[in-house]
């Protein structure tokens, strides 16, 4: 019993497909061709059977005319039927009088055929049908019928005969169009073999790679010298996501690593300032400092779970937007201030540059605070101190926000990751504490309100954030 929906390979599936349609296609083909060589080897033979009825004619009115206008005997052209290459047939041919009696033949004439070929006579030339009885069985044979005149009379007939099956009998043409069509099976199963072979091993080899890849194994070998366009793209493009997966997959080992360093650093403190205390290592005002300190990583680590569990809840779009419309002026302005609030020291100022006419934008004011937030805490990280730059501009149909700071900016390599989630960078990997979040969740925030948060540029001198708001529509 066969198996429904078993899989088969792609050279058997192509081959045992197109060999089946190939068979086919070569059957209906043979047909065609068997048929179009029958009525034409059947159309020739009629025409040569004309052929002879009319060179007998010719001869027979040239022989008279030399007779003195006795017809005499046949000719004996006429028995030598190699003259019209007729190979395959052998026609009757009879000469006959006006009266339909027999004159000659170029064979022995049956006793009362005479009769038959008297009742084949009539007033018009041309090929008949004819259609008798022999032994209980239908006889069909065509018969050619050509005048025998003197003096524009009519002195005689010259009749040819042959069976149906003797003109449309073709079996050597048949052979060798059996021997065409069998070569012509042969090479195309061939070639289509070929070809399918061709194309379902690299397939195989990409099939094998990925499943090395499930595996976790990343090291294998595509050729990339295909010359099939759509073969080549796909072992390219396998191998390119192979790479990408490999280096997402150590880029994942790493961050983890990172993160749960992140996180164990402040939970060690806690638990060491606690324990100093509980073990009565410090007392008193340095007790009270040990507790503040459990305090401060307390709330660092809280900082740092909040921000994993914001990044979740945007990754999966399960934070609500609230958007309003609001002055973008006035909404820069109450951003800056709350974050200057909670600055410890004075050491990073802050320019602002306002639209001379404020603009009203769409915008979910809590997640624009927290972008600027993140982009001037970066600003002030980057620098020991200095201006940092926090400009409006208006375009068509939306407001760019800038932030310029004047630190010693990102290198060149790390540009390009700023925004992937958990990235940092060498100069902040080990002198500042995070999860690498900050970047990448501002700009989901932004996108999240139809906005965007891009890089435009940073070197020695500084480096430059943009955020784009939409204006609000006017009714």
């Amino acid at each position: 019993m066969f198996k429904k929906n078993k899989r088969i390979s792609l050279l058997n599936y192509w081959t045992s497909r197109y060999l089946l349609t190939l068979f086919v296609g070569l059957a209906i083909i043979s047909l065609i061709s068997a048929a179009w060589i029958r009525h034409t080897a059947f159309q020739n033979r009629l025409e040569l059977m004309e052929f002879l009825a009319d060179e007998t004619v010719y001869r027979l009115t040239d022989l008279s005319s030399q007779n003195n206008g006795h017809m005499g005997g046949i000719p004996g052209f006429i028995g030598n039927r190699e003259r019209f290459t007729m190979r395959e047939i052998d026609p009757i041919l009879y000469v006959v009088d006006k009266e339909g009696n027999i004159v000659n033949s170029n064979r022995p004439v049956p006793p009362g055929n005479a009769k038959n070929v008297a009742s084949l006579l009539d007033s018009e030339e041309g090929t008949k049908k004819i259609t008798a009885a022999n032994d209980g069985q239908e006889l069909v044979q065509y018969v050619v019928k050509r005048k025998l005149e003197k003096d524009n009379k009519v002195v005689g007939w010259v009749l040819v005969l042959e069976k149906k099956d003797n003109l449309t009998k073709v079996n050597q043409a048949y052979g060798q169009l059996a021997l065409l069509i069998g070569a012509l099976a042969v090479l195309g199963w061939g070639a289509i073999y070929f070809l399918s072979k061709r194309l379902a091993h690299p397939i195989k080899q990409v099939a094998e790679a990925a499943k090395q890849v499930q595996e976790g194994n990343y090291t294998f070998d595509l050729p990339q010298n295909n010359k099939e366009e759509e073969i080549y793209e796909l072992v390219t493009s396998f191998k390119e996501m192979a790479n990408k997966l490999e280096q997402l997959e150590k880029t994942r080992t790493e961050l983890l690593a990172g993160v749960t360093h992140e996180l164990k650093t402040p939970v060690t403190s806690i638990s060491g300032l606690l324990q100093a205390v509980k073990d009565g290592v410090v007392t008193g005002q340095d007790a009270s400092e040990f507790i503040q300190m459990a305090l401060v990583e307390t709330m660092k680590m809280k900082t740092m779970v909040g921000d994993l569990l914001a990044f979740n809840h945007f990754a999966v779009d399960a934070i609500p937007v609230k958007l309003e419309t609001v002055s973008v002026n006035q909404l820069l302005r109450d951003a800056v201030a709350q974050w200057e609030v909670m600055q410890d020291d004075e050491n990073v100022k802050i320019q602002l540059d306002y639209l001379a006419e404020s603009v009203d934008v769409q915008a979910d004011v809590v997640r624009i605070q927290q972008i600027i937030t993140n982009l001037l805490t970066n600003a002030k990280q980057a620098m020991q101190e200095g201006i940092v730059t926090v400009a409006l501009m208006e375009k068509e149909d939306a407001v760019l926000i800038t932030v310029r700071d004047t630190g010693y900016g990102i290198p060149q390599e790390d540009q390009a990751f700023i925004f992937e989630r958990f990235y940092r960078g060498e100069n902040k990997k080990y002198a500042v504490r995070g999860l690498g979040l900050g970047l990448s969740l501002s700009k989901m925030m932004a996108q999240s309100i139809g906005g965007d948060l891009r890089l435009i540029g940073s070197n020695s001198s500084g480096t430059c954030f943009e955020i784009t708001l939409k204006k609000a529509t006017t009714l």
